[in-house]
């Protein structure tokens, strides 16, 4: 584990010496030349290995910075992340996923508190705090804070705050939001280990390994987060199932009274 780590990182740093995307030794020709990921110290724990975990950290942050694409874990599957207010980055992923132009991005935050510098909330904090973080995707009116060219063909916008540390600090670190998507092309599934998407490594700044999330034989594993619209007072509609239906209905109808609204077609 440590000599594979130290391989990577003097990859890494051989990978920023030149321009990302360019013909040198850029970010994304760094990792076709490394043919591997950075691996996560402690699978995401800062406790096992707080060198390693900043060293980690460091190169996430600035991939990210120079307007790279990250692929790294978080509570449900693997995502891509890239900056929010990047118009070439956004540009980026869904060239990299495939995905139709008119398919949204949510937005990933560090803490709760962000929310509402990005959205316009109108459900309690306490709604915020019981589901967040965790795996929920919750959509709520977008406020003018937010990159126009983030989903400009619709006022709302997806927000996840995963329960999983190391995503968070990024988030934390780049001092605004990420867009956030899965690791993979747009209808294929989700992936819960690097190994799962690797034909899309040529096209990535940097890869985060940080072991198999939940079991990969389980398909309810891949299900992803639970998307629920909240940008209607007193109403909630499921977007998407995902993988905390249930205890999200149960907080959003029992606990706080909102009524349940079908999902357009």
């Amino acid at each position: 584990m440590l000599a594979a780590r130290g391989a990577a990182l003097a990859g890494w740093s051989r990978a920023v010496e030149g321009p990302l995307g360019g013909a040198g030794p850029g970010w994304a020709g760094g990792l076709r030349s490394l043919h591997r990921p950075l691996p996560l110290p402690g699978g995401g724990s800062t406790q096992r290995d707080p060198r390693g975990w900043q060293e980690t950290l460091g190169a996430a942050v600035a991939a990210l910075r120079e307007g790279g694409l990250v692929a790294l874990p978080t509570d449900t599957v693997y995502g891509v992340a890239c900056l929010a207010q990047s118009a070439r980055a956004l540009r980026r992923i869904y060239s990299l996923k495939g995905r139709e132009a008119r398919k949204p991005l949510a937005i990933c935050l560090a803490e709760v508190a962000l929310v509402y510098r990005y959205c316009h909330v109108n459900v309690p904090e306490e709604l915020l705090q019981d589901l967040l973080p965790g795996p929920v995707t919750l959509v709520l009116q977008r406020s003018e804070g937010l990159n126009k060219d983030l989903n400009p063909f619709t006022s709302l916008v997806g927000v996840r705050i995963p329960d999983h540390a190391f995503i968070r600090e990024v988030a934390r670190a780049c001092s605004g939001p990420l867009a956030l998507t899965s690791a993979n092309v747009s209808s294929r599934a989700s992936t819960l280990t690097v190994s799962e998407f690797q034909d899309l490594w040529p096209q990535l700044s940097l890869v985060i390994d940080g072991g198999a999330i939940g079991d990969v034989q389980s398909p309810e594993c891949r299900l992803g987060s639970t998307v629920v619209d909240l940008s209607v007072s007193g109403k909630y509609t499921i977007i998407r199932p995902g993988c905390a239906l249930t205890p999200t209905v149960e907080i959003l109808g029992k606990k706080y009274g909102l009524t349940s609204e079908p999902a357009c077609s």
